[in-house]
């Protein structure tokens, strides 16, 4: 069991925690990251990257997170293996503990857990994503110019993907197990009255079947819940559009979270609920959910965590400062 301490603690290496590293290792922060059970973030799971600025040509998730990575290590970042289950944010420097035993002390705390897409937990689901198969439209969606493609869902979510899948496809078909949307009322209103998109309801989808070699995703196979007949729906892209989880159960109770268990920060900033304590990246993003936001919600939070710091050694001098001189001690020795 060991103690690491320093002026920012980062949970969480995804591009929002990496690019919290790199601006506090650049301010002399010292950062330390807990990679934590996802090293690299949703990123290390995504195949093609095309919408990274920087990068003309398609790069691959895994790389662009291991050269984040390395710039902070470069910089002046230590990585560490290792997963919080325990917080005490009660005062500074903030202690935390580490499912290996080790406990992490941080002056300041950046968490950067991010958020897990939901899926559908089908058989088939796994072995088909990156071949077909997703959960983020406005990532993929490009890749899937002129084919026919399906979300499945009923909230805000499926139908925002739906309407921005139209800009690449003619053939868009939203699949709902229910016989009414959860979408907000003028995001309802233009879905249905989009050319280009079919609704499917009553229907959920039992596979998602692969055309074998390189063909990857051709078709899904739906049953229609009140009936229990069943279909085949040929589609070349299927987004899943159920929801997100934020990794914030850690913190239930330490920090304030909104309804749908979201970080809640001040707007325009990193600030959580407890000063000292920044959020960054999807654990806080419900909206935009895109590596470059999180890249920069990083770079915020670092830059307000080091103001925190400046600010709270400015109190601490002038606290010193304005302190009555103490009365000087007798020299004389007493025998």
């Amino acid at each position: 069991m060991a103690t690491h301490t320093t002026r920012m603690l980062i949970l969480g290496s995804g591009p929002a925690g990496l690019s919290a590293a790199i601006y506090g290792a650049r301010a002399g922060m010292k950062p330390i990251v807990v990679q934590g059970i996802q090293p690299g973030g949703q990123l290390t799971t995504t195949t093609d990257v095309e919408n990274y600025p920087g990068f003309r040509e398609v790069i691959q998730g895994p790389w662009l997170m291991q050269e984040m990575q390395a710039q902070a290590e470069h910089v002046g970042t230590t990585m560490v293996w290792d997963t919080i289950v325990g917080i005490d944010l009660s005062r500074r420097p903030f202690r935390l503990t580490g499912d290996s035993g080790d406990i992490y002390e941080g002056e300041t705390l950046v968490i950067a857990t991010g958020a897990q897409a939901k899926w559908l937990g089908i058989p088939s689901e796994d072995a088909m994503k990156g071949k077909g198969v997703s959960a983020c439209a406005t990532c993929d969606g490009f890749f899937y110019r002129g084919k026919k493609v399906a979300v499945i869902g009923g909230g805000n979510t499926a139908v925002e993907e739906a309407l921005y899948l139209t800009n690449h496809s003619q053939d868009v078909t939203l699949i709902h197990r229910r016989d009414t949307l959860r979408a907000e009322r003028i995001l309802q209103e233009r879905l249905h009255a989009h050319p280009n998109i079919t609704v499917l309801w009553n229907k959920e989808v039992r596979e998602f079947v692969d055309g074998g070699g390189n063909a990857g995703l051709v078709a899904l196979d739906l049953v229609d819940t009140c009936t229990g007949e069943q279909r085949r729906l040929d589609v070349e892209g299927g987004f899943v559009a159920i929801g997100h989880s934020p990794a914030t159960e850690l913190f239930r109770g330490h920090l304030e979270l909104d309804a749908d268990g979201y970080m809640k920060v001040e707007p325009g900033t990193a600030k959580t609920s407890v000063p000292g304590v920044f959020a960054c990246g999807d654990v806080a993003d419900k909206v935009y959910r895109q590596a470059i936001t999180a890249a920069g919600t990083g770079c915020m939070a670092a830059l307000d965590a080091e103001r925190f710091l400046a600010h709270a050694q400015f109190e601490s001098d002038v606290a010193a400062m304005n302190e009555p001189p103490r009365e000087k001690e007798n020299a004389e020795a007493t025998w």
